[in-house]
């Protein structure tokens, strides 16, 4: 049951980060620099993004595991 619980969350909660906080953040990431290259601009907002991502997946994952842990002991 656990690990259901985890997987679940972790899904939601990346599609929820991918949805509202991953372009927004990469956006404002971005626009830090000046580039001289377009396909530098590409490369840093696609590596934001699939960072919010994965760290969205992760910390959905930990807040399931510990959410099924809770779950389970009742």
């Amino acid at each position: 049951m656990r690990h259901l619980v985890a997987i679940v969350t972790s899904i939601a909660v990346a599609l929820l980060a991918t949805v509202y906080l991953a372009s927004p953040i990469a956006s404002w990431a971005v626009r830090q620099y000046t580039f001289e290259d377009p396909d530098t601009v590409a490369n840093l907002h696609a590596l934001v993004f699939m960072a919010v991502n994965v760290g969205a997946l992760v910390a959905g994952w930990l807040f399931g595991w510990l959410l099924g842990a809770r779950l389970g002991e009742e």
